[in-house]
């Protein structure tokens, strides 16, 4: 029996000496000659019951990806300035009319180079990019991550969500498949792909650290930017713009697009585009040249207003996104939803920012009918709402090259006539990014030919330039007040 005790005593001793031995305990002084002891550990993470401790592996993923990610390299042409009426030459004012006797063609820009990423979407050469890597470009080069290379024809863009669709005459491509950004969660694993900073393809990781975030950096290129991107910390630097942001299993998730850094560089934030909204607006370029774009018909208030600016403009707080006014042919108003009301929900999705709505609202079409949840009067109610266009109805919308170009008006006929002409097309304003922009075309610049046909009207120029929607076309015209015929060659897209 003391002998059992003895064992049984010695046992437990042990035991606590072991057990405690991992915790290591520093004095702390208080007071006089007074301690405290603070115990302390590591903050190692051994595993909690029931979960899964098995290291994250990217390898399958990043295999997956790395073939169906490419290499985008542009070049945009000089525009050439020597060449345009005396008194308009930008440089005459500064150099003397002996400028152009004394550089001649040099006065040309050199040409400008630069290169992102895309993703592989089908098997016969269809590819994401960002619209900002390809916008201007006047070549377009694709090289796959086993260094082939291909010429790639500009299929169409869309500025207001920054992506563009290009092409490559290849078979049996690998391409990435679609995954779901909606199921996507803060604190999930993704990689992002890419060729940054001229490197070759290139894998990093992180996870989600917000979504429905906005920058209102497309508002650069667009009057009416859409943005509610994931936001990861995966770093992400120039070069990766237009690569797949994927999840662990493989699937695309968004296109990375933008960084927020004090550098240029790389500095802990970086911003993609969702797929689902990726999908949707690849789907319409692909289908109809032109994005189908769907309204609720709202004015918000913006979610980071400030409490005096909110007081000032009668802004109540609440859940949701303020309704701040109702357009009156718009599918909000036909359903019911009032000024001062709060959207809640999109199809039972919850919105609590301008980002989250225009992120669902993105994803759908006019016509489209979806159920909106909104607080009216301090109840919550749900109603159906049919999506309309900015024109108020829920026809598909096409756009001519004319709307990429820039303002057109018919010449007039008194103006004709004091010119010698019979009649022509002004240019009242040019699209900063449209084809025009790349050449030496100036406002007032009045085009009589296309290709050689005679062009009298706005109508006659659409209809001449959509005979021609890719390639280069030849305009003839005049500058009022100066003599002389001015030849312009017009590339209004890829031929390659």
């Amino acid at each position: 029996m003391l002998i059992s005790a003895t064992t049984t005593v010695g046992s437990m001793w042990a035991y606590n000496k072991i057990s405690k031995n991992d915790t290591y305990v520093y004095p702390s002084q208080v007071s006089g000659s007074a301690t405290t002891k603070t115990p302390s550990n590591y903050a190692k993470f051994d595993g909690v019951t029931g979960l899964n401790n098995t290291p994250a592996d990217f390898t399958a993923a990043a295999s997956a990806a790395i073939p169906a990610t490419v290499h985008i390299k542009t070049k945009t042409n000089a525009v050439a300035t020597n060449n345009l009426p005396r008194s308009r030459n930008p440089f005459s004012d500064l150099f003397g009319d002996g400028f152009d006797d004394l550089f001649g063609d040099r006065s040309r820009s050199l040409p400008q180079m630069a290169s992102g990423s895309g993703a592989i979407i089908s098997e016969d050469g269809y590819i994401v990019t960002n619209n900002h890597v390809i916008d201007g470009a006047d070549d377009i080069n694709v090289t796959l991550s086993n260094q082939k290379s291909f010429k790639a024809k500009l299929i169409a863009t869309d500025p207001s969500s920054d992506l563009a669709i290009i092409k490559i005459e290849a078979k049996g491509l690998p391409f990435l498949l679609y995954g779901n950004s909606d199921e996507a969660q803060v604190g999930q694993w993704v990689l992002a792909v890419g060729y940054p900073l001229t490197l070759e393809a290139t894998v990093t990781a992180g996870i989600i650290s917000a979504k429905g975030r906005t920058l209102d950096i497309n508002r650069r290129q667009s009057k009416s930017p859409v943005e509610s991107f994931i936001q990861t910390d995966a770093a992400v630097n120039p070069g990766n713009s237009g690569g797949p942001l994927i999840s662990t299993d493989g699937k695309l998730i968004g296109i990375n697009s933008a960084i927020a850094s004090p550098t240029g560089s790389y500095a802990g934030y970086s911003f993609t585009i969702p797929v689902n909204i990726v999908k949707k607006i690849t789907s319409d370029l692909m289908k109809f040249g032109t994005v189908q774009r769907a309204y609720l018909g709202i004015n918000y208030a913006p979610s980071n207003l400030s409490d005096d600016v909110k007081k000032q403009n009668g802004i109540k707080d609440g859940d949701g996104v303020y309704v701040t006014s109702v357009t009156k042919d718009g599918g909000a108003a036909a359903a019911g939803i009032k000024d001062g009301d709060f959207i809640t929900k999109i199809n039972g999705t919850s919105i609590s920012s301008g980002a989250d709505l225009v992120g669902q609202i993105a994803i759908y079409r006019p016509g489209d009918r979806i159920k909106v949840s909104y607080v009216h009067e301090g109840k919550e109610l749900t109603t159906d709402v049919i999506l309309k266009n900015s024109s108020g109805n829920t026809d598909v919308v096409k756009t001519s090259m004319l709307d990429k170009l820039g303002e057109f008006e018919t010449l007039s006929k008194k103006e004709a006539a004091e010119n010698g002409l019979k009649g022509g097309v002004r240019v009242k304003s040019i699209n900063e990014k449209g084809p025009f922009s790349k050449t030496r075309i100036e406002d007032n610049y009045v085009i009589t030919k296309v290709n050689g046909k005679e062009v009298l009207t706005v109508d006659d120029l659409r209809r001449e330039l959509e005979k021609t929607p890719s390639g280069s076309v030849q305009l003839d015209g005049v500058y009022p007040g100066y003599e002389g015929n001015y030849p312009i060659t017009l590339k209004l897209g890829s031929d390659n």
